[in-house]
């Protein structure tokens, strides 16, 4: 295993007086794309900043070994060029005039963008803002990227056609990122490894498919998108997620259907149950509020009672 690019131990954050990072450790190591998951003000983007050096930690210490670039969320580029813009990211970082244009077009391809080149930022879309915005912090190839929500604030089809290109761009052997997101779909497309954050507290680490699929506790399996609940004779709680749950004949579970929602690709369902709610998806033959179901569970998860 390499050594970490950056380590965080036993780290708080103070804003004012109040904690918002409680005693974080956190190895960040070459190859690994990290996401850090968790709701609006659970302390993401303080830790961020942290791990960048732009704020100091109240307690604990943070430790960098290599160079560390940070892409913030807002893409504000210079009144020039995207090559200039990319260029000049690299001077600030001291990277040798006759490098910078290899280094430039190969962002820029990276991430799709190098038809825009010429172009000037001020004609650019939301979307090509942030592909050169990501391109310049991919051309000054830190040790350690940092990104900040890079795809907040887009349409659907530019934030899906975004994070697909920037799955391959941040894979780098030589490279650590760490990136901060709001949507759980975007750290299964870009991450090896996600972190759910919640209250200030690193609760969950691991490999995104081994999380949804044995999230260590209730609290981030709720987080991790778990809208089903049963309740057993003895209190156990049995949560699962709407992709699990199936409208079978042959289903061991009864349940009433309460309320319907059309979608794009189908109807979410909700059903009740005599131990508890279920939510699923529904594509076949047409079902209706008051309707009686069998149900089956893919996959669930046992926690005890509180």
């Amino acid at each position: 295993m390499t050594e970490p690019v950056a380590t965080l131990a036993g780290v708080s954050i103070k804003r004012g007086r109040r904690t918002v990072v409680h005693d974080l450790d956190l190895d960040l190591r070459a190859g690994e794309v990290v996401a850090l998951l968790g709701p609006n003000g659970a302390g993401k983007s303080t830790i961020l900043e942290a791990v960048g050096g732009i704020i100091e930690p109240s307690a604990g210490t943070v430790t960098r070994h290599g160079r560390v670039a940070t892409v913030l969320q807002s893409p504000g580029l210079a009144s020039r060029s995207v090559r200039a813009n990319v260029d000049l990211a690299q001077s600030w970082w001291g990277v040798p005039r006759g490098e910078r244009r290899a280094r430039t077009d190969a962002a820029l391809a990276q991430l799709g963008a190098e038809h825009l080149a010429r172009r000037q930022a001020a004609a650019l879309s939301g979307g090509e803002r942030r592909r050169v915005h990501l391109a310049r912090g991919l051309a000054v190839r830190p040790d350690l990227l940092l990104l900040d929500e890079p795809f907040a604030g887009l349409d659907p089809e530019t934030h899906a056609a975004l994070v697909q290109d920037t799955s391959t761009a941040l894979r780098d052997a030589a490279r650590a990122v760490l990136v901060v997101l709001h949507q759980r779909a975007d750290a299964w497309a870009l991450a090896d490894r996600v972190l759910v954050l919640l209250d200030g507290r690193i609760l969950a680490d691991g490999a995104p498919d081994d999380l949804l699929r044995e999230p260590p506790s209730a609290e981030v399996a709720r987080f991790l998108g778990y809208d089903g609940e049963l309740v057993e004779p003895d209190g156990t709680r049995v949560l699962t997620r709407a992709a699990w749950v199936h409208l079978d004949e042959a289903g061991d579970l009864e349940a009433t259907v309460t309320r319907e929602l059309r979608m794009e690709d189908g109807v979410r369902v909700d059903l009740a149950t005599a131990r508890g709610t279920l939510r699923t998806f529904h594509r076949g033959t047409r079902i209706g509020t008051g309707d009686r179901v069998r149900v089956r569970l893919e996959h669930a998860v046992r926690f005890p009672s509180d």
